[in-house]
C-alpha cells in the first residue's frame, strides 16, 4: 500500500468509527450521564494512545513511505520516537484548546435553547464537518509552508495576537444571531419556530408556512407540504463556523510542533473525536475552572514565540529538545490553571 493508500485507509477508519458511534451506540437520542461520558472520553483517549504506538512503528520502519522524504503526503524525515512524541504533543495542544471551544458550544446551545436530548446529534455532525474542514486546512497549510516558509512567521504572530486577545477578554460573548451563515439561512430558507426532535429538515403544511418566505419553487412542495429548516440547522451552522475560527488558532499551534501533515492531521482528528463526550463531561464544570483561559493564552503565546524562533531552533538543531520542552510546558501550564481554579473556588466557598 502506498502513502496515499495509508491516508485513505485512515480516513475510512475514522468515518467507520463515527458512524459506529452514531448509528449503533447512540442510535436513540438520550441525555448522556457523567459516567457514560467519562467512559467514552476515556475510550477515545485510549484509542489515541494506541494509534500513537502505531505512529511509532510507522515512522520507525518508514512503512508505506511515511516519514521518508519531504513531500506533502509523506512529510518530514522522522524516526519512531520523534514522530510519537510530536503526535502526543500535538494531541495535547488540540485537546487543551478544545476546552475553550466547549465553553462556546455550551453558550450556543443555551442561546438557542437546544434540549440536552438532541445536543449529541448536533455535536456529531459538527465534528464530522470539522474533520473535513481541518483536513483541507492542514493540507493547504502544509503546502503553503513548503512553498513559502515565511508563512510560519504569520502563524506565530496570529497566535500571539490570539493569546493577548484571549487573556484580556475575560467575558467571551457569542452572538449567534449575527452569524453570517445564520443570516444567510434565514434569508433563503424557511425556519420553523420549534424543534422537531433531532431533525434538521422537516415538511410542514403549506398553510402554516411563513408566507414572507414563500419563494421556494414548486418542486419543494409535495402533497400540500413544504420543506423547512429547523433551529437545529442554525445551531449546526454556528457550531461549524465557530470551529473554523478555533481551527485558525489550533492548526498554526501544532505547526510549531511539527509540519508533518500526517501527524498534524491525525493528532487533530483524535483530539476532535473525543470532543462530543468531553463536552458532556465539561459543560457543567467548565465555568468552575476560571483560570483555564489564562492557561490557554499562555500556551498559545508560547507556541507563537516558538514559531517565530523556528529558524533559530533549526540552526542549533534543538528540535528534539524543544518538543520535550513544549510537552512539559503544556502539561505544567494546564495543571497550574486547573489547580489554581480549584483553590480559588474553595477559597470563595469558605469565605461565603
Amino acid at each position: 500500500m502506498s502513502i496515499l493508500g495509508l491516508w485513505v485507509g485512515f480516513i475510512v477508519l475514522i468515518i467507520f468509527l463515527l458512524f459506529l458511534d452514531l448509528g449503533v451506540f447512540h442510535r436513540k437520542a438520550h441525555i448522556p450521564g457523567i459516567r457514560e461520558s467519562l467512559g467514552w472520553t476515556s475510550l477515545w483517549v485510549v484509542l489515541a494512545l494506541m494509534f500513537n504506538v502505531g505512529i511509532y512503528f510507522l515512522y520507525e520502519n518508514h512503512l508505506f513511505g511515511i516519514g521518508h522524504g519531504k513531500t506533502v503526503l509523506s512529510g518530514m524525515n522522522l524516526n519512531g520516537i520523534e514522530a510519537a512524541k510530536m503526535f502526543f504533543t500535538g494531541y495535547l495542544i488540540e485537546k487543551s484548546l478544545s476546552l475553550d471551544n466547549i465553553f462556546v458550544i455550551g453558550m450556543v446551545f443555551s442561546f438557542f435553547g437546544v434540549p440536552r436530548l438532541y445536543q449529541h446529534r448536533v455535536l456529531f455532525w459538527g465534528i464530522f464537518g470539522a474533520l473535513l474542514l481541518r483536513g483541507v486546512m492542514i493540507l493547504l497549510g502544509v503546502t503553503l509552508i513548503q512553498m513559502f516558509d515565511w508563512v510560519l512567521y504569520i502563524f506565530g504572530l496570529l497566535l500571539l495576537v490570539t493569546a493577548v486577545k484571549m487573556l484580556f477578554h475575560k467575558e467571551e460573548e457569542v452572538h449567534p444571531e449575527k452569524n453570517p451563515l445564520v443570516k444567510l439561512a434565514q434569508r433563503f430558507f424557511r425556519i420553523t419556530s420549534d424543534y422537531h426532535a433531532e431533525h434538521f429538515f422537516v415538511k410542514i403544511p403549506k398553510e402554516t408556512a411563513n408566507q414572507s418566505t414563500n419563494h421556494l419553487d414548486e418542486t419543494t412542495k409535495v402533497s400540500g407540504y413544504v420543506w423547512a429548516c429547523t433551529p437545529m440547522l442554525l445551531v449546526l451552522l454556528v457550531v461549524e463556523s465557530n470551529d473554523l475560527i478555533f481551527a485558525i488558532d489550533s492548526i498554526p499551534a501544532i505547526f510549531a510542533i511539527t509540519q508533518d501533515p500526517f501527524i498534524v492531521f491525525t493528532s487533530n482528528v483524535f483530539a476532535i473525536l473525543g470532543l462530543r463526550s468531553l463536552y458532556f463531561v465539561m459543560a457543567a464544570m467548565i465555568a468552575k475552572f476560571r483560570y483555564l483561559q489564562v492557561s490557554l493564552s499562555i500556551i498559545l503565546a508560547y507556541v507563537g514565540v516558538k514559531l517565530l524562533c523556528i529558524k533559530v531552533i533549526h540552526y542549533f538543531h534543538i528540535e528534539n529538545i524543544m518538543t520535550w520542552i513544549s510537552l512539559g510546558v503544556i502539561i505544567v501550564v494546564m495543571m497550574i490553571g486547573v489547580l489554581a481554579s480549584i483553590y480559588a473556588n474553595k477559597k470563595r466557598v469558605s469565605e461565603s
